[in-house]
């Protein structure tokens, strides 16, 4: 009777506190401070903010603005830049020392993409006969080629994308045993070795990610216009043990943009 009289009388009681915010979903903080994602929220709850909640509101912006700060923030290109005679000017001194000189004319070359967003080259290289007279049988050759690449990320960082690829191939993605990371090299990098034949290093610094791939395969040239092949072609040659020249004539790479 006294609830109805006070009913009755235009009193109504307070409503009860939801132990919960109406299934606000919860915030996550992912990755570094340049790449924090702050996860979506449900439905606000139609709550009066008061003094309490102003401070609290005013508390979270002052931790979420740097982070979101970093979102917007263009990449530090370090003094990079690309220009079009890059792939028939660069010399590749320490893998031609160990292997072979370079060809003078590269086999295949993209040409010089500028865009305010990016600016990317890519080409391939192949070296001369190998300089300690390695050769197969009769026709047998081994033939070992260098495959370029840049790019210079101008508009949005590319360190997630990069570490995420680290195991990505021509050939599929690789176990991550295959995959060495090389340190005193520019913010990060890393060496792939998908098989003997092939050895990949890229190295990301700040927004440029450069990339020297070197290749070894076997080639036949038959004397005859039939093009039978004779004999039993050699071995592909395992070029990891070319590995600080690779590591060499990417540090000569890096200083050469920066000029």
């Amino acid at each position: 009777m006294e609830d109805v009289a006070a009913r009755g009388n235009g009193m109504i009681s307070e409503p009860e506190v939801a132990g919960d915010f109406g299934g606000a979903e919860p915030r996550e903080v992912i990755g570094d401070v340049d790449h924090e994602l702050i996860g979506r929220r449900g439905p606000r709850t139609p709550w009066v903010w008061g003094v309490g909640g102003v401070v609290v509101a005013s508390a979270l912006w002052a931790v979420a603005l740097p982070l979101l700060g970093g979102l917007d923030r263009k990449p530090d290109m370090r003094g990079y830049e690309l220009d079009r005679d890059l792939c028939r000017s660069l010399q590749l001194p320490a893998i031609g020392g160990a292997i072979a000189p370079r060809e003078p004319t590269p086999l295949a070359d993209s040409g010089l993409l500028k865009h305010p967003a990016l600016d990317q080259i890519q080409c391939l290289i192949s070296l001369g006969s190998p300089t300690n007279g390695e050769k197969g049988g009769d026709g047998w050759s081994i033939d070992h080629t260098v495959g370029l690449e840049v790019a210079l990320h101008k508009k949005a960082d590319p360190a997630v994308e990069f570490e995420a690829r680290r195991r990505v191939t021509d050939v599929g993605v690789v176990p991550e045993e295959l995959v060495e990371t090389v340190p005193d090299l520019g913010d990060k990098a890393y060496l792939v070795t998908p098989d003997a034949g092939s050895s990949e290093l890229r190295v990301m610094e700040g927004g440029a990610i450069l990339s020297l791939r070197l290749s070894a395969s076997t080639q036949y040239q038959s004397a005859n216009d039939d093009n039978e092949v004779v004999g039993e072609g050699p071995d592909v040659p395992d070029v990891s043990q070319y590995r600080s020249a690779l590591i060499g004539d990417m540090r000569d790479l890096m200083s050469r943009l920066k000029q």
